[in-house]
């Protein structure tokens, strides 16, 4: 009765929206429970989950297969269903979102059934469903299943503990032993699927259990692909993918549809040192989110990252002098099927002769953003900082570490948050192993000479050149505009990436950080900007328990020691989610 309340709420909430979805011309969005190559089955597997489920229809899907699903809904509305139902153990756990262009025609509802067959009234109170009798009549007694069980080879009897693990019905080693807990599984699964519970599969059900379990494989069009340029075969999503183009030392096998899932397949010559470089580059792409494990032996390597949307999978092993493996992206939140789709490829994945030619995609697009054609992970935000002593403590602007999963010095070196003064827009950083950097700002606390000249250094585009950028002016004023004691106003032209650079006198000595622009929406002129003050950089440092090399008064020195101390002293600070 719990369950069948639950599927009328569902239906009170999610009917008229899937009336709409059809009515507005957009693409129906469809939650696909069950697929099976004998139309009987499909149709009384249909009938089945009409008795309790709203929104049932059956499609032919290609291939000979018939899926059943739920719909047409919305996108947001697909999703809440798959979740509440998977949670009731209403559907089996490997459901999954699927979309009208992968369906065919249409054979339940079977033309003039009754729609109350399908959708509870949402106009009187819901009442509990009639006892059922099995969806599919045992074909064989208890006995007859046995004897024909007994015909199973272990590795089919393995394949059924797996397809009942699957949909979450065993969690018992996989052995190929039918014992007293895989009899249970097996019981549970044939009451949950409207069969007598006898804890014996007949043949019929068998070939139910495994058909739900490859549907999933199926939804994607898992196919055998050999490429031989690659000198790669393994089984691939191709309904979902489709080859794209080579840029050694991968083959593109791009996204096909709104699910957005791609596939490389790795292929070089090279050694151990090549190896160990595309385990290092493959962790700077876009497609390998920065969380999730990751390891690396002497001759493979796998990879895992989950974020931004996405879960990337990586393994490639060195054998022959020949590097091969192959790249998954698949969307966060359709864990069956990416699971399902991962193990397919990995057990399928074999090399073949040859590997891809170095010169193959010799007129692709080139890019410093771009490896081979993907793109690299870019921080959200890259500002400039400053270090402040021995141990590598940095000081740069506060908006440079606002809401990051990740903060890094230099692209290398993780770093944490100490503390910020939100009041003058600067942080204090402190990496998470001891640094040893080339130069440490010495602070200048005597109130500089008006017009005197300033020097700013800083990471003016982000980066881009790989090393800090001087930018040369005068200091204006001592104060800000409203006469704030903590700023100074400087005549120089700045970019947004010289933020939290270090602005030195002529004597070399800081006497200053570059500030922002202001975030209130004030225009000011292009060589007006500001900076905190030595004494107000020294105050904040000596809150958080720093100590404070003080500049001795000095003579000027030349550009090249000036830049010396530049270099050694920046730092770009980035900001990643």
């Amino acid at each position: 009765m719990t369950r069948f309340f639950v599927a009328f709420l569902l239906a009170v909430t999610f009917g008229l929206r899937a009336v709409s979805a059809q009515q507005s011309g957009a693409e129906g969005v469809w939650v696909q429970i069950e697929a099976h190559p004998d139309i009987p089955v499909a149709e009384q597997r249909a009938q089945f989950f009409s008795s309790s489920l709203p929104d049932v229809q059956g499609y032919a899907l290609g291939g000979g297969w018939y899926g059943i699903v739920l719909g047409p809904y919305t996108r947001a509305d697909a999703e809440q269903v798959l979740r509440v139902y998977r949670a009731e153990r209403q559907i089996p756990s490997d459901s999954f979102i699927t979309f009208t262009r992968s369906l065919g025609r249409q054979f339940w509802p079977q033309e003039g059934a009754s729609a109350a067959l399908t959708t509870p009234s949402l106009t009187q109170p819901a009442a509990a469903p009639a006892p059922q009798t099995p969806a599919v009549a045992s074909d064989e007694t208890p006995a007859q299943a046995r004897r024909s069980e007994r015909a199973l080879s272990r590795e089919e009897r393995r394949g059924l503990q797996t397809a009942l693990q699957a949909a979450g019905f065993y969690n018992a080693t996989i052995d190929g032993a039918f014992g007293p807990g895989t009899r249970r599984s097996m019981a549970d699964w044939q009451s949950f699927n409207g069969y007598e519970p006898t804890g014996i599969l007949t043949t019929s059900q068998r070939i139910v259990l495994m058909d739900q379990y490859n549907a999933p494989l199926l939804s994607v069009g898992m196919e055998r692909r050999l490429d031989a340029k690659a000198g790669i075969s393994a089984d691939l999503p191709l309904g979902e993918v489709a080859f794209s183009r080579y840029d050694p030392p991968f083959a593109h096998y791009d996204a096909q549809s709104d699910l957005g899932a791609r596939v490389l397949l790795i292929s070089q010559k090279g050694e151990r040192a090549d190896l160990f470089g595309l385990y290092d580059v493959m962790q700077t792409l876009e497609i390998v989110p920065l969380d999730g494990p990751r390891q690396r032996n002497k001759d493979s390597f796998t990879i895992e990252g989950r974020g931004n949307g996405i879960v990337s999978y990586t393994e490639a092993a060195l054998r022959d002098g020949q590097i091969k493996g192959f790249t998954l992206v698949w969307p966060d939140g359709d864990e069956g099927r990416r699971a399902r789709v991962l193990q397919a490829i990995k057990s399928s994945f074999a090399r073949t002769d040859g590997v891809l030619d170095p010169a193959e995609g010799a007129g692709a697009l080139q890019s410093v953003d771009l490896v081979s054609g993907l793109e690299i992970r870019k921080p959200r935000i890259s500002r400039s900082g400053f270090y402040v002593d021995r141990s590598g403590a940095v000081l740069t602007v506060a908006e440079a570490v606002q809401s990051c999963t990740r903060i890094t010095l230099d692209n290398t070196y993780r770093a944490d948050l100490v503390s910020q003064d939100s009041g003058l827009g600067v942080a204090i950083l402190r990496p998470t192993q001891p640094l040893a950097p080339m130069a440490v700002a010495e602070l200048h606390l005597s109130e500089p000479k008006l017009q005197s000249q300033v020097t700013l250094s800083g990471y003016s585009y982000e980066g881009v050149l790989g090393a800090p950028t001087l930018t040369f002016g005068t200091l204006s004023d001592v104060a800000g505009l409203r006469g704030e004691t903590e700023l100074s106003r400087l005549a120089l032209a700045p970019q947004d990436g010289d933020a939290g650079g270090p602005v030195f006198d002529t004597g070399g000595s800081v006497v200053g950080m570059l500030l922002p622009d202001p975030a209130d929406g004030q225009q000011l002129p292009r060589d007006v900007s500001f900076a905190a003050d030595a004494q107000a950089l020294r105050n904040v440092l000596e809150a958080s328990g720093l100590t404070v090399e003080s500049a001795p008064e000095a003579s000027d020195i030349t550009p090249d020691e000036l830049n010396r101390r530049a270099n050694g002293m920046t730092v770009l600070v980035s900001c990643w989610d």
